[in-house]
């Protein structure tokens, strides 16, 4: 099933997707009607909280009610929110051996342009990629990230007034079905719940900056809707292969990457294993598998302007689509 957030006649309902992605079932109202009203369909953190049984139970209603028009409407009358408003918790990894190796090239020639030495930027670009640190491949490596700074599908993004670089990534993520502790990679897709798009929306100056300081992004990338994922989450049994699905990203309608999920250095499975180790995870966290290969800016040359629109497509979920804006600088106080 693929499950949405939406708010349709001012209220905030859980949403079956169908029809060709174009409509959005609602599943209370439908349980409702039922007569089997359930607090598991009141939102999607309890709808992941219910475990199979709920849903099986959303599938159950959706078989029975599918065929009763007014339980369904139109995806252009609803506001998609992110699927997962606030996630228990957000992880973001760095799992993609080609992001790890281009991206620092990226930043030092973004760096370089910033300061108007474009002949240095252009000498950095076509400098040969290095070897992948070790460290990448002993352990997956992933950041705690502000599960409040969360933007919904279809939202304009608000360029952050203390930098002067936007970027976006395109990542396939996961959410956890149930808490668990210490959980061999064999058991692990057990606690997937299903799978969504991420754009890790990101300031890439301030984010340079900040990782000199050898602790983690901050500013980089935490501000309102910078933390952006949806258009909905797809259930596990519908996705199959996470791990071979075609991954697009388009600015204004120009394809500026094209790749696929293989190739993880640790396959979501792994990073719940190590995740877990003497630590307990809930259900309802976000996983990110960090960037696909020339899945941003500083990998592929097209950082974002003012006014852009980014998609970011992933085969058998769909499209996550947002625009970027710049802020007007704050009055003076």
């Amino acid at each position: 099933m693929k499950l949405a957030t939406a708010v349709h006649q001012g209220l905030e309902k859980v949403a079956v997707v169908h029809d060709g992605d174009t409509r959005l079932f609602d599943l209370a109202a439908a349980a409702a009607r039922g007569g089997n009203p359930t607090q598991a369909f009141a939102s999607m953190l309890d709808l992941i909280d219910g475990g199979e049984r709920a849903l099986d139970q959303a599938r159950a209603v959706f078989a029975k009610h599918a065929g009763e028009e007014d339980l369904s409407y139109a995806l252009t009358d609803a506001r998609l929110l992110a699927p997962l408003p606030v996630p228990r918790q957000m992880r973001d990894g760095m799992s993609f051996p080609q992001h790890i190796l281009q991206s620092p090239r990226g930043s030092a020639a973004m760096q370089a342009r910033l300061q108007g030495n474009m002949a240095e930027a252009e000498r950095i670009a076509a400098e040969p990629l290095g070897e992948l640190p070790e460290v990448y491949r002993k352990v997956p490596i992933y950041y705690i990230t502000n599960r409040f700074a969360v933007g919904a599908p279809g939202s304009t993004v608000q360029w952050p007034r203390y930098s002067q670089v936007m970027d976006y990534e395109l990542e396939l993520a996961c959410i956890t079905s149930r808490k668990g502790c210490d959980i061999p990679a064999s058991r692990a897709r057990e606690h997937i719940f299903g799978f969504t798009i991420f754009n890790d929306f990101s300031a890439r100056d301030i984010q340079r900056v900040e990782m000199a300081g050898r602790l983690g992004p901050a500013k980089g990338k935490s501000f309102n809707g910078s933390n952006v994922f949806g258009p909905w989450i797809v259930t596990t049994d519908e996705i199959g292969d996470p791990y071979s699905l075609r991954m697009q990203a388009r600015i204004n309608g120009e394809t500026v990457c094209d790749n696929v999920s293989r190739g993880m250095l640790f396959s979501f499975e792994e990073i719940i294993a190590h995740m877990t180790q003497d630590e307990t995870i809930m259900a309802g966290e976000f996983i990110g598998s960090g960037t696909v290969g020339f899945g941003c800016g500083l990998e592929n040359g097209h950082l974002l302007k003012d006014g852009d629109r980014i998609e970011l497509e992933i085969e058998k979920i769909g499209v996550l689509a947002n625009s970027v804006k710049v802020q007007e600088a704050r009055a003076a106080a």
